[in-house]
């Protein structure tokens, strides 16, 4: 497993105690008081660590090469999972990934964006950064979900959509504004969830929503922090002052009203504990998609357009 670096004294408290329960067994020796005085101190570490996360550390597990990617909650969320795969005008993109699928005995459609795990798999998924093929395959299968009546769960995890040239060639920002106003005006409960990163226009493009939530340890900006410091300090060595800055974590967004509600993580984030993240999702959810059920279409739409045209009023 990767380990970051303010996550290191807690792993070598971890290797140390599981040394200390090896020996015991083999040995067949008695140090339950040290075991226990270890695990108490190692939970007073982890508490300590993890209750004061800067941003840029909460950016870097985001970024956790172990974190749960899309395709690892739809499988521990979901059953009958259906991927479906093209968006009718050019191809497949392997960056997002969508089908049918029955999260707590309801149908759904879910969309998410997918990196990859290893640098092959990284590189045909493009580290989660979608072409406009995966723009438009998304939205095709949200309007599926539209006319069967089926609610639709987002998930979303990209440092911002492809910024190659054959990207801008297939109509890179056409594809990101058409899913913009088309989630606005979709006629079915949409339920985003920022489960990563959430960078730029390429996390808002499968991001417009009735109710958006976010993993405790995720991350939501209009730019990336190296990227705004090479902008304003021209260095990316200033990138944990930009995610300061930035107001990029959940709990910052959740009082700016950027986002509805922030998922809680295992302590230590999403990585140390996957199937643990996935429960508590899967019930949040459940609970988020009750709410919505019984409202109508055109109220929906309503309280949508009405929730994001709010994040854009001010007062001097």
């Amino acid at each position: 497993m990767a380990v970051l670096d303010f996550e290191r004294p807690i792993v070598e408290l971890e290797e140390k105690l599981e040394g200390l329960r090896r020996y015991a067994e083999q040995e067949g020796v008695d140090l339950s008081d040290q075991i226990a005085r270890l695990e108490r101190e190692l939970e007073r570490l982890r508490e300590e660590v993890f209750s004061k996360l800067t941003p840029w550390q909460k950016v870097q597990l985001a970024r956790h090469p172990d974190r749960p990617y899309a395709l690892d909650y739809i499988n521990m969320m979901t059953t009958d999972f259906l991927e479906l795969h093209g968006d009718r005008y050019f191809g497949d993109d392997p960056a997002v990934v969508g089908g049918l699928a029955k999260l707590g005995g309801r149908s759904v459609v879910v969309v998410g964006q997918q990196k990859g795990r290893g640098t092959k798999e990284n590189i045909a998924r493009r580290f989660g950064m979608p072409n406009p093929e995966g723009y438009r395959k998304a939205l095709r299968l949200m309007k599926l979900g539209a006319k069967f009546g089926l609610p639709v769960i987002s998930l979303v995890d990209t440092p911002g959509a492809y910024p190659g040239i054959d990207a801008e060639e297939r109509g890179q920002a056409e594809a990101i504004a058409r899913n913009l106003y088309e989630m606005a005006v979709l006629p079915t409960p949409i339920v985003v969830v920022i489960i990563g990163e959430g960078g730029s226009g390429g996390a808002l493009g499968m991001g417009v929503g009735d109710r958006i939530l976010m993993m405790e340890n995720a991350w939501y900006s209009v730019i990336a922090p190296e990227s705004c410091s090479s902008i304003l300090w021209r260095s990316h060595e200033k990138k944990e002052e930009a995610a300061e800055a930035l107001k990029l974590t959940a709990q910052d967004l959740l009082k700016l009203g950027v986002v509805d509600r922030v998922v809680p993580e295992p302590l230590g984030g999403a990585h140390r504990d996957p199937e643990g993240a996935a429960r508590t999702l899967k019930e949040v959810l459940v609970e988020e998609l009750d709410a919505l059920a019984d409202l109508p279409p055109e109220e929906l739409i309503r309280r949508r357009r009405e929730k994001f045209y709010r994040m854009g009023v001010w007062e001097e």
